[in-house]
């Protein structure tokens, strides 16, 4: 599947399911991962499971990563409102679906995506669910909290200005056993080529990304996100304050489920949990739609 999003094209996988109703039309979702993640990581195992039960679920590449990076295009960039247009085009995408119900469309995010997608979704007529799983949302405090500080935070902030100056784009590894200087140094999944570490993995960061990421106030969407959400998350997975931050600032419109002992990359792809999310986030989406 294609569609654009400034004159850019993105590539996507439309899972369907195999019956169909007699209207032949089915209920939406767009499905998005972590940061740096591809569609053929946690995105399309949420889309593929949501399919088995009864959805059309998209899970695309964002501009700049996968399929949808372009030559002489910008690459590899985590910039959180690009990322969110990038979301709002496959909003539209769905809606003009032959497949799917245009008054039935929903999103799905995990992890850092979670913010993007509540900013897409926040006051947006055509979405009428939304469910967060092990969504990583900061705000400025927890910024301060997981970088090290002000001395951490003005760290990246300048190295990200720097590479937005500088004439060539500035690329690290975005996941690594052994180089140190990785995005994420010795962290499981992205590690490991019977998970994460997937040919289709471009494993890359644009160090560009800095500003844009640490300054984004995902927790502050929640305050024009109007539609009825599902969290789920984990005191053992990344970042549970900020989903309780979230869930506070939506108040009734929010419906949270903790799992135990169930950490960030488990919900990427361990059997128990995701079958357990998705049961959740299924449910969720057909008592709301």
């Amino acid at each position: 599947m294609e569609f654009e999003c400034h004159g850019e094209v993105l590539h996507g996988d439309l899972y369907l399911p195999k019956q169909r109703p007699a209207s032949g039309k089915l209920p939406g979702v767009v499905v998005t991962g972590a940061w740096t993640s591809v569609k053929e990581q946690m995105s399309g195992l949420y889309a593929s499971e949501l399919a088995l039960r009864g959805f059309a679920a998209l899970a695309f590449d964002f501009r700049g990563w996968g399929h949808s990076a372009h030559e002489g295009k910008t690459k590899y960039l985590e910039d959180p409102l690009r990322k969110t247009d990038d979301i709002r085009a496959a909003i539209d995408f769905m809606g003009r679906c032959p497949d799917v119900d245009p008054d039935r469309i929903s999103g799905l995010a995990l992890s850092e995506s979670a913010g993007y997608m509540s900013a897409a979704t926040g006051g947006n007529r055509h979405v009428h669910s939304l469910a967060l799983v092990a969504p990583y949302l900061h705000n400025p405090e927890m910024v301060s909290e997981v970088y090290g500080g002000v001395e951490g935070v003005s760290a990246l902030l300048k190295l990200g200005r720097d590479a937005l100056t500088h004439e060539q784009p500035r690329y690290i590894v975005a996941a690594s056993k052994v180089d140190e200087t990785a995005l994420m140094f010795n962290t499981e999944y992205y590690t490991e080529e019977d998970r994460g570490l997937i040919p289709e993995f471009d494993n890359k960061f644009n160090l560009a990304s800095w500003e844009t990421w640490l300054t984004f106030d995902g927790v502050s969407t929640a305050e024009k996100q109007n539609q009825p959400t599902l969290i789920v998350h984990s005191e053992a997975a990344a970042l549970p304050m900020g989903a309780k931050e979230f869930a506070r600032h939506m108040g009734d419109r929010a419906t949270t489920l903790w799992f135990e002992g169930v950490t960030q990359y488990d919900f990427y792809d361990k059997a128990q949990p995701v079958d357990r999310a998705l049961d959740a986030v299924a449910e969720h989406f057909l008592s709301t739609l």
